[in-house]
């Protein structure tokens, strides 16, 4: 067994041809469950990603075990190919809208989810208000939703196959929010360059005004800010706060 990836709540190890990602008991039962259940949802809309085997006990932890996929990710990719950012960057806003083409009718809502993370917050009351209302107003989707979609979590094969992983953020719902999202997570990597390039084209391709995106910033914004990462702390309150609300 060879140790991929070791955080502090979970270890990222492959074993043979398979993934094996062992939660540590900061993760209730619920939540690696529902992590593997997306990843079936998900498998079910026909999309390339790796299939989920089994979820058991390893070492007195949770874990959940999907199939292996060699390669590289998109992110080392761009970062070992600058001259071809702009190809990887078509491709990954095509598998982003592969993905929005597709329903999974159980999968949990965005709205619902980001509801919730409004009131998790510690923004005051008025701001958290302000946001609850902007989300209400969102118009209603069912199209499934990546909620992490960055190059990290592509991977390459050697045969240039392109599989998505890591869906315990999988959600249904406006495909704005999920590039609302994307944007974000460029922004919070210091690539702002990149952010604005994936904007552009994705509203492009999709043929909507960047506003029906920048709706959602706010509100995904407040989502990230949950997390606590004080490095995040300045950049997230320019959103929740930089865009008016109607």
């Amino acid at each position: 067994m060879t140790t991929i990836r070791k955080r502090d709540n979970k270890e990222i190890y492959r074993d043979g041809d398979k993934l094996v990602k062992v939660f540590n008991e900061t993760f209730t039962k619920a939540q690696v469950l529902n992590e593997a259940l997306n990843n079936a949802r998900v498998e079910e809309t026909g999309l390339k990603i790796p299939k989920l085997l089994n979820v058991s006990k390893v070492d007195g932890g949770w874990a959940i075990v999907r199939e292996y996929i060699e390669g590289k990710s998109l992110f080392e990719l761009m970062a070992e190919n600058p001259d071809k950012e702009d190809e990887y960057l078509e491709k990954f806003v095509d598998l982003q809208l592969e993905i929005h083409s597709k329903k999974s009718p159980h999968l949990n809502k965005i709205k619902d989810k980001m509801h919730a993370k409004i009131s998790e917050s510690s923004y005051e009351a008025t701001v958290r208000y302000d946001l609850h209302n902007r989300l209400e107003g969102m118009r209603p989707h069912t199209k499934v939703l990546h909620g992490d979609y960055c190059p990290s979590n592509i991977i390459v094969t050697p045969s240039g196959e392109y599989y998505v992983i890591d869906w315990a953020h999988a959600t249904q719902g406006n495909a704005s929010a999920d590039a609302a999202r994307t944007y974000l997570v460029f922004n919070i990597n210091n690539q702002k360059e990149l952010a604005e390039k994936y904007l552009n084209l994705f509203c492009k391709k999709v043929d909507i005004p960047k506003q029906l995106v920048q709706q959602w910033m706010p509100i995904v914004a407040c989502s990230q800010s949950v997390k606590g990462v004080e490095a995040e702390k300045e950049l997230l309150d320019s959103w929740v706060n930089v865009f008016d609300f109607q």
